[in-house]
């Protein structure tokens, strides 16, 4: 088992209920593939430049266990989900 940890970026747009429901599945197949250790919700801010014409949007920061062939069927779920605007997993050292 792998440490990982992904951050993602929600529109700014939507409704808290959306939010919720989108970090919801994210969080659902983390715990279903693996084990998340720590999450955090860092809150809207300004990024650095603007991405699909949006200049801010809410953070997400995860931090998980699992194997590396759960990864890319998480990032497809961020691809698909048109919420989701910007995202990023790395492998932690141990």
């Amino acid at each position: 088992m792998n440490k990982y940890e992904t951050i993602f970026l929600i529109k700014d747009d939507i409704t808290e209920e959306q939010r919720n429901a989108v970090v919801s599945e994210i969080r659902k197949y983390l715990v279903k593939n693996g084990k998340v250790s720590e999450e955090e919700n860092l809150g809207k801010k300004k990024l650095a430049y603007e991405v699909k014409k949006y200049e801010y949007a809410y953070y997400y920061v995860i931090n998980f266990t699992g194997k590396a062939s759960i990864i890319p069927e998480l990032e497809r779920k961020y691809r698909i989900n048109e919420n989701i605007l910007k995202f990023i997993t790395i492998k932690k050292d141990i």
